[in-house]
């Protein structure tokens, strides 16, 4: 049986894909940085590879018709060669995208949205079976105010436009359902959660999850960058994340996509929140 490579397999969706892709007897190869520490499931092929070197991605390759592929730079900077990589042994690609990304529009309102654009016009352009999946803001990205809400129950920071925040269990349903069928080749599936909800709105059923009151409380963004940076985090990324808090526009877009494909309603982002609640105390 050819193996599916997944790369980012030790982050929060790459995980869930993994893990479910074992669940439906899928031969199942990780592309990780450090086999010794990646810490996945029982029945995964763990191979060493990083996307920052193309070089290095052939052995993972070698035997693997289908990739899962997530992108983890700011720039497409080694798209192409990791893209060429993929087309030496791979038949097709599945691409985690933004449902920012307008494809109608000649630039994306921020860096991030910019980015997938160019890494879907590479994708279409490599030869490659493909499919993307733009998906919306990924509920486990509120992991990030854990710290924050266990020490002061405040979570302080720029905000950003109201979104339909979708549970990283669907991306990874959705995920494994086309990476194991060939139906989907050629399509763009905008990938959402059941609710529109505010910075404040999640911070809240957080907070009901975890029986405290929490709040978000927004802060101007010259004051986020100077904490980010203070942070240790990368000056790039601090502007990329910052300039989509000022420039994103807000979506009211909640699409059935995650049930159409899987069977299974879009999980809420308060069902999330009460799974994670140990994060949080």
């Amino acid at each position: 049986m050819s193996e599916i490579l997944v790369t980012g397999a030790t982050g929060n969706v790459g995980r869930q894909v993994v893990a479910q892709l074992l669940a439906t007897g899928a031969a199942v190869r990780a592309l990780v940085r450090d086999p010794e520490s990646a810490g996945l499931p029982e029945g995964v092929e763990v191979v060493g590879g990083d996307l920052s070197v193309p070089g290095t991605l052939d052995e993972a390759l070698t035997g693997s018709d289908t990739v899962f592929l997530i992108w983890p730079f700011l720039t497409t900077e080694r798209a192409p060669a990791v893209l060429e990589a993929i087309a030496r042994h791979a038949r097709r690609v599945v691409y985690l995208s933004s449902s920012g990304v307008n494809e109608n529009a000649e630039r994306q309102t921020d860096p991030i949205n910019q980015l997938h654009a160019d890494m879907e016009r590479l994708i279409e352009e490599c030869g490659l079976e493909w499919t993307v999946l733009r998906s919306n803001t990924i509920a486990s990205n509120a992991r990030g105010w854990a710290e924050q809400i266990r020490t002061t129950h405040v979570v302080r920071g720029p905000d950003i436009a109201a979104t339909a925040v979708i549970h990283e269990r669907d991306v990874a349903a959705v995920a494994v359902r086309i990476l194991t069928d060939d139906g989907h080749a050629g399509a763009k599936h905008v990938l959402t959660g059941p609710q529109v909800l505010s910075r404040a709105e999640q911070v809240e059923s957080i907070g009901e999850a975890i029986g405290r009151t929490v709040r978000f409380e927004k802060v101007p963004v010259q004051v986020a960058r100077e904490r980010m940076l203070a942070d240790g985090r990368p000056p790039a990324l601090v502007e990329a994340l910052l300039a989509s808090a000022e420039t994103r526009p807000e979506s009211n877009v909640i699409t059935p996509t995650v049930e159409e494909i899987t069977g299974a309603p879009a999980r809420t982002f308060r069902s999330w929140a009460q799974e994670h609640a140990d994060d949080f105390r």
